[in-house]
């Protein structure tokens, strides 16, 4: 095949282009590996958060530790919803925030949930800009005239 080449997906390979090659097995797959993982995390969340209350350390680390989890939690689902749709301006600030999103786990692995009931997490970026990659290749094949050693001069 002649052109540009589709990107892998992680789990997905290029079997987003044509839905093919066992694509809705994935999906379900991933989305049901994605819900079973956050569940874990969040019973493992809950058996440090007991240990925290065993240890008696007091409401105000409680407070700190609930609040810390909820928020970078919020943050780890944005980061890794806007990753499905659009590249990061900054690549070096989401290398920055990569230690916020592992302690917000959680909200990443609920948004790769989320984006897996309707496609594959990622498949309309890499669609998109396949599909431009594509129009712009059989744009410049189009404009060619063949071989140019190949053309007869015309005499004057």
């Amino acid at each position: 095949m002649a052109g540009p080449r589709p990107e892998s997906l992680r789990f997905f390979g290029t079997t987003w282009v044509d839905h093919d090659g066992g694509y809705g097995l994935r999906r379900a797959g991933v989305a049901a590996g994605s819900l079973a993982a956050a569940v874990a995390g969040a019973l493992v969340l809950r058996f440090a958060y007991q240990g925290l209350a065993i240890a008696d350390v007091g409401g105000f680390v409680n407070t700190l530790v609930v609040v810390m989890f909820a928020v970078c939690t919020a943050i780890a689902f944005s980061r890794t919803w806007q990753g499905f749709t659009r590249r990061p301006a900054d690549p070096s600030r989401e290398d920055a925030l990569r230690s916020l999103k592992a302690i917000g786990f959680i909200g990443s692995l609920l948004a790769y949930f989320v984006r897996s009931l309707t496609e594959a997490p990622g498949e309309k970026l890499l669609r998109a800009e396949y599909e431009t990659a594509r129009a712009q290749y059989e744009k410049r094949r189009a404009t060619r005239a063949g071989n140019p050693a190949a053309r007869k001069r015309k005499r004057k």
